[in-house]
């Protein structure tokens, strides 16, 4: 009988250690910044809208909110469609500086304020690691493939639509005005 238990005592051991072996397997198979893997993120279901003088522009986009996903970014992604970016978003609206270390591609950066107009539109030149910086706080970076900007009319002061920009809040955020604003808000 002792012989017995023994036996399933180190089965049970030997596929435990399959289990954990398997699942340290799969969990390191995740990319991360310092891997030579681009980070691929879901498509967001609802399509980023930059209105322009010469109309609506669509962009299907990831969204990079958390540190991880904005510090892996575009990273090592060879190529990307012009009608999609990268849309990084940051707790709060503050200085930002991006550089383009083993990002292949070319790329424009949108930088957005709080309010989801464009502050400035900067180039990303591959594999740089010069510090690209639109010089003022702000809250969303949009990353398109280089020349898209450009090719759609998009440029300082136009206004983003999506749920991620619609819905922030938090510190320096002003309160909305519901026209009951001193001195016409």
């Amino acid at each position: 009988m002792t012989h017995r238990n023994g036996l399933t005592a180190g089965v049970m051991c030997a596929v435990a250690a399959v289990i954990i072996a398997a699942a340290a397997f799969f969990y390191f198979q995740v990319p991360t910044a310092a891997d030579s893997r681009a980070m691929i993120l879901p498509v967001d279901p609802a399509p980023l809208i930059v209105a322009t003088k010469g109309g609506d522009r669509s962009f299907s986009i990831e969204v990079a909110d958390t540190d991880a996903e904005r510090e892996a970014g575009l990273m090592y992604r060879q190529d990307m469609a012009s009608d999609h970016g990268m849309l990084f978003v940051f707790p709060i609206q503050q200085q930002v500086g991006f550089w383009m270390k083993n990002t292949p591609m070319p790329l424009d950066m949108v930088f957005i304020g709080q309010d989801g107009k464009i502050r400035a539109i900067k180039h990303g030149e591959p594999q740089s690691e010069a510090v690209v910086s639109p010089g003022v706080p702000v809250r969303f970076v949009l990353e398109l493939k280089a020349g898209t900007a450009a090719a759609n009319g998009i440029e300082y002061g136009n206004l983003l639509h999506h749920p991620a920009i619609g819905t922030v809040g938090g510190p320096g955020v002003p309160p909305t005005d519901n026209g009951d604003a001193p001195n016409g808000g």
